[in-house]
This record gives C-alpha cells, sequence and structure tokens, in this order.
C-alpha cells in the first residue's frame, strides 16, 4: 500500500441534485466530492476526464434507470472531482503548483480516510482512468475492482504531448476559446454525434458545449497539466494489480489502441474488454446502455445484483473472496475473451 495520505478536514458540506457535496481539504490540496446514496453501502469511486465533473461525465449512465437501479442499489457513490472542476468552482489561485497525477491519486486516498472508506470500486473516464488506475497501484488493498473508461495507461507519446501543450496554450492565452471547445469534443464523441455541414450535433454534445463555457479555464489547464505530465508509464504496474478490471472503449476514441494495450498486459483471468461501436471515448454519455449488461455480470461476481434479481439483502458485501475461482473468470462474467461488439441499432 502506498504511504499514508495524512490528514484530511472538510471545509463546506452542500445539498446538491440530491446528493451531498463536500469540499474535503487533503494534504494534496481541496476536493470536492459529491456523495449518494447510503453510507452503510460498499464505496463506488467515480473520476471524470479532463473539463468535465460528475454531472457531465457521468449522467447519462447514472440517467439510465437500469444502471442506476445496479449501481445505486448496491453502492453509495463518490464522485470525485479534479481540482476545480466542479460547478460553481472559482478559479485556483496562479501561485499554486500544477499538481502531479501522484498527487491526484494520493488526494483519493485522503478523501478514502475522510469517510472512513476501506476497499473501494472504481469507475474512471480516460484522464480519471489513469488517475484511478495510478491510484490502484500504489494502493492495492484499497481497491478492489476497476471499471475504466477509455482508459489511458502510459506516458504520453510525442504527438499526444505536443497537441494537449498547444491545447493547454490556448487555454492559458485565451481561455476557453472555440478552438480549445472543438478539441475537447473531439476527445470526448464519435464524429457521428458532433455534427456535420448536413447533420447538426446531438443534445449530449450541445449541452456539453455549453457546460464547457461555464469552466474556469485556468482550473481545466491546471488538470491537462497534471495529465500531459505523467511520466509514469503503468504498463508494468498492471501486473501487480490485485483486483478484477472491466475496460470499455468506443470503437472512434483517440484512445482506442491505449485501451487495447492496456488489456493485453492484464491478466485475462481477471479483466475484460467492451468495444462500443459508433462511440467516442466517453461511453458514459454517448452510448450509456451499452455499459449495462458487462456492468452486471462484472458485479455478479462481487454478489452484487440489480434489484429485480436480490434474494438476499441489498448490502452484499463487496468482496469476491466468498465466489469460486470459476466466477472470476471473463465467460462467468459474459464476456468474452474476444472484444464485445454493441451496435448503435441494439439501442433504439
Amino acid at each position: 500500500m502506498g504511504e499514508s495520505s495524512g490528514s484530511v478536514s472538510i471545509d463546506v458540506e452542500r445539498i446538491f441534485f440530491g446528493g451531498k457535496e463536500h469540499l474535503i481539504q487533503t494534504n494534496h490540496g481541496p476536493v470536492s466530492v459529491a456523495v449518494y446514496g447510503d453510507q452503510d453501502k460498499p464505496a463506488l469511486i467515480t473520476y471524470p476526464d479532463v473539463a468535465l465533473n460528475y454531472m457531465s461525465c457521468f449522467q447519462g449512465l447514472f440517467f439510465c434507470p437500469e444502471a442506476a437501479s445496479l449501481l445505486l442499489h448496491n453502492f453509495c457513490i463518490y464522485h470525485i472531482n479534479p481540482p476545480g472542476h466542479e460547478l460553481g468552482a472559482a478559479s485556483i489561485s496562479p501561485n499554486l503548483s500544477v499538481p502531479s497525477v501522484d498527487d491526484l491519486a494520493d488526494q483519493i486516498a485522503g478523501v478514502l480516510d475522510f469517510f472512513g472508506l476501506g476497499a473501494v470500486m472504481c469507475l474512471g473516464v480516460t484522464a480519471g482512468a489513469y488517475i484511478l488506475t495510478l491510484f490502484a497501484t500504489k494502493y492495492r488493498e484499497r481497491v478492489i475492482g476497476l471499471m475504466l473508461v477509455s482508459p489511458l495507461c502510459k506516458a504520453p507519446s510525442w504527438t499526444e504531448w505536443l497537441y494537449y501543450k498547444v491545447m493547454s496554450n490556448l487555454l492559458y492565452f485565451y481561455g476557453m476559446c472555440s478552438l480549445v471547445k472543438e478539441c475537447l469534443l473531439q476527445r470526448y464523441f464519435s464524429k457521428a454525434i458532433r455534427g456535420s455541414a448536413q447533420v447538426p450535433e446531438s443534445d449530449i454534445v450541445q449541452a456539453c458545449r455549453s457546460l464547457l463555457d461555464e469552466k474556469q479555464s485556468t482550473n481545466v489547464w491546471r488538470f491537462l497539466q497534471s495529465i500531459n505530465g505523467r511520466y509514469d508509464d503503468l504498463t508494468e504496474r498492471l501486473k501487480k494489480l490485485q483486483c478484477r478490471t472491466l475496460i470499455f472503449v468506443g470503437e472512434s476514441s483517440p484512445f482506442h489502441s491505449e485501451a487495447l494495450h492496456m488489456t493485453s498486459k492484464l491478466d485475462r483471468r481477471f479483466s475484460a474488454l467492451v468495444e462500443v461501436q459508433a462511440c467516442g471515448s466517453v461511453v458514459t454519455e454517448e452510448q450509456p446502455h451499452a455499459m449495462l449488461i458487462p456492468m452486471e455480470y462484472f458485479l455478479m461476481a462481487y454478489g452484487l445484483y440489480r434489484p429485480y434479481q436480490l434474494t438476499g439483502s441489498p448490502r452484499s458485501p463487496l468482496s469476491p473472496t466468498c465466489i469460486s475461482p470459476e466466477l472470476l473468470s471473463p465467460e462467468s462474467m459474459g464476456i468474452k475473451l474476444k472484444p464485445i461488439k454493441t451496435r448503435l441499432s441494439s439501442m433504439v
């Protein structure tokens, strides 16, 4: 396990969109955490991608009734926002140093300490998936499962580094300008829903564009700097993970090859890949229904079920130790070793 994250304290607590939002001071700076559900239940930690927060990154998934019944019935959800990405966040002082990805991972440990949480389930998207994977490699005993969407695990290539360096400079000098927004929307969504001269962009993209307008550009710049400065390649550390892993990736995601690489390095007995056709990186927003069945089978190995399937207490222990080894295989999860193809037409 990693080093202790030290003491944490709470600055602000407020009721927000049906959840309770906490602003927690950690040894690596303040972090906003929105808590939904019964805190006696097992914990599910979420972490979004760059320039997104829990509302803009996960609302599609949690507004999907079947997914909500699966996740909220079995878990208390702890949505962690990157520093300064919460709704209504003020601009972070330019005098403060930019946190490293290690700082952000240790910050999660501080959040878990504050809430008195032990081993947790994690759900992250792209940059958030990297932070949670890094956390899982540093604090192995504190993560019991990873659900990763279009994840990163390697250090940035020169091409990626240069691309996001240019975006960082645009953010720094011009703020959340139209060019930065277009770059971010290309990062998140497939071309099909971003629209064209003949086809208008979808409501999802329009809503995301509006939310980007509300972001403090300095705060987005800081998180982009953190993630673009990730010099640790987690590939070798993946072999030491002690948890099961489920990876989703959109076939149109710029990070599709990275997800395939990551999958190839994980123990195939305890991991599975779901490729979603006609989808970009943020599967949680673009095609959340495609995540439901794989997640359901994944969680069954932990004794967790959708409400209509329950035969015992809804507070099933989040522990795979009572499950036979056969149930930890991808086949038992209903997931083939060959990636699943989820077609857009199946959702209509």
